[in-house]
């Protein structure tokens, strides 16, 4: 039995195959941005790199809950 993959991760496949990038790069670009807060990381995923509402929060999400001295 598999189990399914759930919360911001589930995201990941679909955002490396929409972006053309994988998720490690654009963790890579929020490494830059750890000073802001959660949705002002969203609006530079959404405004500079173009990604999706849905897409950006997931990454950041995902992120912040891996560094979590972030902002």
């Amino acid at each position: 039995m598999t189990h399914a993959i759930k919360g911001p991760q589930s995201y990941f496949p679909s955002i490396e195959k929409k972006y053309g990038h994988p998720v490690a790069h654009w963790f890579g670009v929020l490494a830059a941005h750890t000073n802001k807060p959660h949705m002002a990381m969203v609006e530079v995923l959404k405004s500079e790199y173009g990604l999706g509402h849905g897409h950006a929060n997931a990454l950041v999400a995902y992120f912040r809950s891996q560094h979590p001295d972030s902002d």
